[in-house]
């Protein structure tokens, strides 16, 4: 588990987890007026969290299952990613790509985050990789009888 420090000006109460298994806490929009999407449109909406998350974590901006669904509102990028040494506010990019308009209205439940461990890779370069079954099989190649 990993503490994260946290300057919230939302003047909201902070993100939590909604069960005990539940991997992602939303994130609520944080404005003064709401926000109309047309079809396809995207937007950056603000959430007034500012957040220190410790070097090996990262946080992930998800979608709502629930948005997606009903109103086929999601994140654009994602999952997008919240890097340990961002020190700006967290804004989720949402688009929407049903053909009705939609509004997000402030203090709306507008995505999911999750904190996960990562790791920096260090290349090496080698003449050739070692083989496997599957060798260069991409797109769809494991799904063929």
């Amino acid at each position: 588990m990993a503490n994260i420090k946290v300057l919230n000006k939302s003047g909201m109460p902070l993100p939590a987890y909604k069960t005990s298994g539940a991997a992602g806490m939303d994130l609520q929009a944080n404005m003064e007026t709401h926000v109309e999407l047309a079809s396809l449109e995207r937007k950056l909406i603000p959430t007034g969290l500012f957040v220190e998350i410790p070097q090996g974590y990262e946080a992930q901006i998800r979608p709502r299952s629930g948005l997606a669904l009903n109103h086929g509102i999601t994140v654009l990028n994602s999952p997008g990613t919240i890097d340990s040494d961002y020190r700006g506010e967290i804004k989720v990019l949402l688009v929407n790509l049903s053909a009705e308009k939609y509004t997000v209205n402030p203090q709306d439940r507008i995505a999911q985050m999750v904190f996960a461990q990562c790791e920096q890779a260090v290349w090496e370069e080698k003449e050739s990789l070692q083989e496997t079954e599957r060798g260069e099989g991409g797109y769809g190649s494991t799904g063929k009888n």
